[in-house]
């Protein structure tokens, strides 16, 4: 069994609450170390219509831990990782390198050249050290709120 006995899999409509439930806590419990509460309310929001539809049409994986999801990430085809969120009780465990070495390898399957994201303050590091280069600082406005990140990006191979 997979580290730490979470296994990856692909999103299934059933999944929706999970997801938006490891979504939910980590930009409520860890990122608002890094933004203010108004920010992380307007981060927190969520359509479920628009998440089921989205899920459904990006590669979305989940990581799964003892019957619950624990994890997401995405790909879209344009090498873009949209989000990748780790449930706030399992971080620092292993569950986003297994994300991130998922969507790598979709991306490779996919001659994909280039994985790029929009790193938060707070998943910036994570970034960093599996060899993501920051393109730019930037400051994008969602929900009302404006939010400083990054845009970084990895060369696959």
């Amino acid at each position: 069994m997979p580290a730490n006995g979470t296994v990856l899999r692909a999103y299934r409509r059933e999944d929706l609450d999970g997801v938006i439930e490891v979504f939910q806590r980590a930009v409520r419990e860890v990122a608002s170390r890094d933004y203010d509460p108004d920010q992380i309310a307007a981060w927190s929001k969520v359509d479920r219509a628009e998440w089921d539809e989205y899920r459904l049409r990006c590669p979305t994986w989940v990581a799964v831990r003892d019957a619950r999801i624990v994890g997401f990430s995405d790909l879209e085809p344009d090498g873009h990782l949209d989000m990748m969120f780790v449930h706030p009780d399992c971080q620092r465990t292993g569950i986003a390198t297994m994300l991130l070495e998922r969507v790598e390898r979709a991306a490779r399957d996919r001659s994909l050249g280039i994985v790029f994201t929009e790193a938060s303050l707070t998943a910036r590091p994570f970034f960093l050290a599996r060899g993501f280069e920051i393109i730019m600082r930037q400051n994008v406005v969602a929900g009302g709120e404006t939010f400083l990140n990054f845009r970084m990006r990895k060369r696959i191979v």
